[in-house]
């Protein structure tokens, strides 16, 4: 009897995960599909041509050597009708990342559309990335947009174009997209899917496309700001310690206007993650800076993702040892609901279809990097990234 109430409440768990959520699974948040640039010209409301806003690229790079030459051709190569100007916030690198930056522009003949500012030392209070963000924009000229992408995206060349269409036609005051990232070695495989299904579960994409519901959430790689918005919101003053800066900024300028996220295939990201310990420490940096450093909130993480990923496994092997077969039928459903919603995400990145298969190993791994997170957290030890640390009080410093 206890089998089956439990494996009755887990399908009922997936049945309003599935069709109760936005239906966060889908994957079908997407910019719309690019045509000729008259085809996508801006109007106003009573039909008359208006000008392609200027824009200001923000790009946040510390130590980003490796990459930024690829990132800062991909943007000076725009398919943009409108005025583009990039900026590179060389964020006390130690690698060279402001002359190779400087290389890449001039390889290209248009130096003059490349900025790389000499970013200052970190205040107290503030968290690096964001820190860096706000320079940018101090130096940014008049332009009313501001896209924010980092040092190791790598965007397609009608991506901007694109954005500011979709912006302008909502009066979004943000549209972000998730780029595409690397999933070519096994542990890719085996943990990108999921980080993204994961992401949208946690924040359906619908929801936070919706004016009906406060959730927002954003993703740093690529976001197109409104900037006399973000300077009604206070600017990045107003969010200066947030060490998950997209979704932190997607909250701050919610309430004044509508924002977009979608997954944009256009746009990917040059890092990779061969080993599991790279993909480790990316997730265990934030994990429990997402729960609000809240023992409460990891508790209920971890037994909820126990609860709709693992239970279902080990109740369907002790449905068939003891032969309990409503226990099976309950939840083989379970699983079939688990792996179709699962399945987007998998096509998504081209992957074999099998690999739907490896989600419940997946959340296994999500709960031990999280659980890790926590575990540094009190040692303090923090999140290490880029050479900063962020300490006890969710600081980061030097």
């Amino acid at each position: 009897m206890l089998l089956n109430v439990l494996s009755a409440i887990g399908w009922l768990a997936w049945l309003l995960l599935f069709f109760g959520r936005g239906a966060f699974w889908r994957c079908d948040q997407r910019l719309p599909a690019n045509g000729r640039p008259e085809e996508n010209a801006i109007t106003t409301e009573s039909g008359s041509d208006r000008r392609w806003p200027a824009v200001t690229a923000v790009v946040p790079a510390r130590n980003e050597s490796e990459g930024i030459t690829s990132c800062v051709q991909a943007l000076l190569r725009q398919d943009y009708p409108g005025f583009l100007q990039v900026i590179v916030v060389d964020d006390q690198s130690d690698d060279g990342t402001a002359d190779v930056a400087h290389a890449a522009a001039a390889d290209l003949g248009v130096a003059g559309r490349l900025r790389v500012l000499s970013g200052q030392a970190l205040p107290a209070g503030w968290a690096g990335k964001v820190w860096a963000m706000h320079q940018g924009v101090q130096a940014a000229d008049a332009a009313s947009l501001l896209w924010f992408t980092d040092g190791d995206i790598v965007h397609g060349p009608d991506v901007l174009r694109r954005l500011v269409a979709h912006q302008q036609e909502g009066h979004r005051v943000l549209v972000s997209l998730m780029v595409m990232l690397s999933c070519r070695s096994f542990w890719e495989r085996l943990l990108i899917p999921p980080f993204i299904f994961f992401f949208q579960m946690l924040y359906p994409f619908p929801w936070v496309n919706s004016m009906r519901r406060h959730l927002a959430a954003a993703a740093g790689g690529c976001m197109l700001v409104n900037r006399e918005t973000l300077e009604a919101a206070g600017g990045f003053a107003a969010m200066r310690a947030a060490l998950i800066d997209d979704c932190t900024l997607a909250a701050l300028l919610k309430p004044y206007g509508a924002i977009w996220l979608g997954l944009g295939t256009e746009s990917y990201s040059l890092r990779d993650y061969r080993y599991l310990h790279e993909i480790w420490r990316m997730v265990a940096r934030s994990a429990y800076v997402q729960l609000q450093f809240s023992l409460w909130q990891l508790l209920q993480a971890t037994l909820g993702m126990l609860f709709l990923y693992a239970l279902p496994v080990l109740l369907l092997l002790m449905g068939l040892w003891t032969k309990n077969w409503i226990t099976v039928l309950l939840t083989a459903l379970t699983g079939s609901l688990m792996l179709l919603a699962y399945a987007p995400s998998v096509r998504l990145y081209q992957q074999n279809r099998l690999w739907v298969l490896s989600l419940p190993v997946a959340a296994l791994f999500y709960i031990l990097m999280t659980l890790d997170s926590a575990r540094r957290y009190y040692l303090h030890r923090g999140g290490a990234w880029k050479g900063r640390h962020y300490g006890a009080g969710g600081e980061e410093s030097e």
